[in-house]
């Protein structure tokens, strides 16, 4: 897993793919994609940033909590 930190804010949240593709306005096999592969778009990092209170660099697991 490329980017382990958007799973587990999503598991803390108890949020499914599909929620967060919802939230983000694209299919859950893109939230998977992003989560196991990388490249996500810089506006849905931003989103995400929002969404689960963190940073993007936390997303992207260049720091911690």
């Amino acid at each position: 897993m490329k980017y382990p930190n958007i799973a587990a804010e999503r598991a803390k949240r108890q949020m499914t793919l599909e929620q967060l593709a919802a939230s983000l306005g694209v299919t859950r096999k893109t939230v998977y994609n992003w989560e196991k592969n990388g490249k996500i778009p810089q506006t849905a990092l931003e989103k995400m940033s929002e969404i689960f209170g963190c940073s993007i660099d936390y997303l992207l697991s260049r720091t911690v909590a």
